[in-house]
């Protein structure tokens, strides 16, 4: 499979996983499992793991190609964030949410 940019995973999502846009906009995507951020090459995942630990309530999840794994997963320490790609493929578990005090 081919990296996929921004546009291509959103869409690639939506279709493989029934992911919808995030109606409050703190994530990009949303689906049965959680709340999504697309973060589609090794630029972005800083900016996806901080919006998914400060932002996003429930199960969260970065979008990723799976060639990106190592790369993005320094950067998941901590954020509670699981790494999915867009055919479904669970590549790192989210924990399980924080409690909001």
């Amino acid at each position: 499979m081919s990296r996929l940019n921004r546009d291509q995973l959103i869409a690639a999502a939506t279709e493989n996983l029934g992911a919808t846009p995030d109606p409050s906009g703190n994530a990009d995507l949303v689906f049965d499992r959680g709340s999504i951020v697309v973060a589609a090459d090794a630029n972005d995942f800083k900016g996806a793991f901080k919006r998914l630990k400060k932002n996003v309530d429930g199960y969260r999840w970065a979008l990723i190609n799976k060639e990106d794994l190592f790369a993005a997963n320094t950067l998941s320490i901590g954020s509670k964030a699981g790494m999915i790609t867009s055919d479904g493929t669970v590549l790192k578990n989210a924990d399980i949410p924080r409690k909001k005090a």
